[in-house]
Parts: structure tokens; sequence; C-alpha cells
């Protein structure tokens, strides 16, 4: 399978993504059919034609909105609405999943509650097309991963419906911010706005990791070109690439994949062990990648413990009603962060007392290593009454035979 990497450096915005991934080979139809399926194939016409940039070929999309005067959404209807989309399950999380970061930023910027957030500060109806275009050209390219490079920050200000504002607009720092996203800062660039709020969800969510690409084989390359005029051409290049290894533009190891992540905490001291069993057993169930505690020593020096959950972005607007509705806490501290991942994936390995569930690890130097799952170890030794040095040593000396059960994961 194909490896998708979108080269934004001159610029990252909807249309432009949406342009590429047609002139990579998408069909328009692909496009069109799932906003005919909500409903939408009258309110709008996409354009989509070969154009030039400084004398750069490549794709230039224009939505033109047919509703007058346009309806005045919010995004409560405009949940429902893709939340009872017959599209497949994946297409649907992920234009969900775009359209939350879009109207959780905006709603932050503004002061607003997320419900409240009207769809004109995401876009109006292009909004909808290039999100969900962009979504179902992904779905159906189907590649095996996604990459992007470091997005551009811009500079100077820009006209919006809110006034003129500087560049980077609010709403692209506050998405920066929440999924750890690092944005490029030229000095020689041009001024303007480079990467807009619906470009850059689009990548958080999209995007595996965000870096240049060290070595890979190109096999078909698509164009999008933007509607500004800059002193340069103004595209996004789409690479449809045979093989890669990733290195991050920080000079970390190749292969690792940057997780952008959610620390919620609160310090607790009145609450019982069984009280905060059941609540970190509540924490882990609705999505909590893990969850420590440890004592403390808290005002009046009463011994309380700290409970710490590290949560998806995604996640973090559902966790945190589970920590201030249990009553454990009044408060609690949130603070963005992120981590390096290796990739994995879960197998078996055969040996003497059956197949025995391990995970295995590709290490950024290329190499393969295998840790068994200690719930099967200590099944084991607990059927065969034998020691679990003794089962893992078997289970090392059959790493070879690994026979994988899940694609890689980060």
């Amino acid at each position: 399978m194909a490896v998708l990497y979108f080269d934004c450096a001159s610029g990252l915005a909807g249309d432009m993504l949406l342009g590429a991934l047609l002139d990579l080979g998408v069909p328009l139809n692909a496009i069109e059919e799932p906003l005919r399926a909500i409903g939408l194939g009258n309110t709008f016409s996409i354009n989509a034609g070969e154009s030039s940039s400084f004398g750069m070929r490549g794709l230039r999309v224009s939505v033109q909105e047919l509703e007058t005067p346009p309806p005045c959404r919010h995004w409560r209807d405009i949940k429902k609405m893709i939340a009872e989309a017959t599209w497949s399950k994946d297409l649907r999380n992920n234009v969900l999943r775009v359209f939350e970061l879009l109207a959780e930023a905006e709603a932050f910027v503004h002061g607003n509650s997320v419900e409240e957030v009207h769809f004109h500060e995401i876009g109006a109806i292009d909004s909808l097309v290039d999100v969900v275009g962009v979504c179902a050209a992904i779905e159906y390219l189907a590649p095996a991963r996604v990459l992007s490079a470091v997005p551009p920050a811009g500079s100077g200000n820009v006209e919006t419906s809110h006034g003129i504002l500087p560049v980077p607009v609010p709403a692209v720092l506050e998405l920066a911010r929440r999924n750890g996203i690092r944005l490029m800062s030229d000095p020689q660039s041009s001024l303007g706005e480079l990467t807009t709020p619906t470009g850059l969800a689009l990548m958080a969510i999209l995007a595996e990791s965000f870096g240049l690409p060290s070595s890979f084989g190109i096999q078909r390359i698509g164009i999008g070109l933007g509607h500004r005029n800059f002193n340069r051409p103004n595209l996004l290049r789409v690479y449809e690439l045979d093989d890669l290894s990733l290195t991050p533009v920080d000079g970390e190891k190749v292969g690792l994949s940057w997780q952008p992540l959610v620390v919620q905490e609160a310090w607790i001291d009145d609450s019982t062990p069984e009280d905060l069993t059941i609540f970190i057993d509540q924490l882990k169930k609705a999505g909590a990648i893990d969850v420590a505690c440890h004592p403390i020593q808290m005002k009046k020096s009463r011994i309380g413990i700290s409970v710490t959950a590290l949560v998806k972005p995604e996640d973090a607007s559902s966790l945190r009603l589970i920590w201030l509705s249990r009553g454990l806490t009044i408060g609690l501290r949130e603070r963005f962060n992120g981590r390096w991942a290796l990739p994995r994936r879960i197998g078996f390995c055969p040996t003497s007392f059956g197949n025995i569930k391990v995970k295995q690890t590709r290490r950024p130097d290329g190499q393969l290593t295998i840790k068994p799952e200690h719930s099967e170890l200590l099944r084991i030794s607990k059927e065969c009454s034998c020691s679990i040095d003794d089962i893992k040593l078997e289970i090392f000396e059959n790493a070879n035979h690994f026979a994988a059960e899940g694609e890689w994961e980060f």
C-alpha cells in the first residue's frame, strides 16, 4: 500500500488539499457522492480545473454556494447531519473529528460554547465540501500512512468576518497548540495567511506525523493551487510514495511518530482507596491511555493522592466530564503535551505451551523486538506449573516465528 506525503511548505488550505488529491487521480464523484448522501447536492457546485501560479501548473478548486441566502448553521446541526450520514464508519469519524477540532478551537477563541459555534466561523458550505471531500478522497485512495510537512506559519494580517486579524489567525494557533503541531516560520516567506484553520484541522486528524521524509520513491504527484496571489507559486503537492522512512525535523531518530496528548490531573484527599479504584477504572474505560497515582502532601499537612491521566486530545472533553461529575474533585488541571511512539503490532509466537500473545515493536534502526503480554505469562505459568522465566526463554527462542494478527499501529 502506498504512502501519501503532503508537501505543504508553501501553504495549507482545504481547497488546496482537495485540488491536489483530485490532481492525483481521485474522481470528482468520490467527493460529491458523500455530500449528496447528506442532502447537500443542490447547495453547491465544484469547479476543478487546470490553472497555473507563477507558471507552475496545478488544479484549482472553486466551490460556488447555491443557497440564497445561505443558512446560518450551528455546529450542533452539522454534528447531527454527519452523525446520521450513511457513510462508512471511518469517513464519518474522520469528518466528525475534523469539525470537532475546528468547533472547539473557534469556541475557545471566541469564548462561546462549542455547540453554539456558528458555521460561518468554520467556513460555510465550502468548508463542508473541503472537509468531507478530503476525507472521502483519503478513503478512496486507502493509503497505508498519511504524512505531512510542517505547515507554514505565514505572517502579516488577513481580513476575516471578525475584522483584520494577525497571521497566524487565532484559530490556527489554538489548533496547533491543542494538537502539538509545530508551525514553520520563514522571514522570507510571503506576507499573508498560508495555513488556514480547515487545512490544519484536516492534517491534524489525517496525518500520522509531521516531518521530512529522508528517502522515498515517488509514484505519482498531485498539485493543488491556492486562490491568493503571493510573490511565488501558491501550491500544495501530494506525493504518492512507495516506501519511506520519516525523519522528524528536530533530528529525532527515524521511525518515531509524534502523538499529541492532554495531561489531566487532580489532587484528591477525601476519597477512599475503593472510590479511587472505581474512578480510575472509569477513566480507562472512557478512553484514557493510562492513569497513574502517587501520594502527596497537601495543605494543612494532609496526605492526598495525585491522579494523572494521559488522554488523546479528541477524548479530553468527555473525560473532563467524568473527572468533574464523580464528586472526587472540584477542579482539574490540564496541560498539552505529547510523546514519541514506535510502531507496534499484536501477534503470537508458537511455543510448546501453545500460541502465546506478544507485542512486536520496530526500533529506529529497523530491529524487531517482541514482548509477551504479562497476563499470558501468568496464565500459562499457573496452567503448566512452570516459571515465567522459562516461558519467556522459549518465546524469545521462537521470536523469528512471530505471526502478526493486526496492522502496524502507533
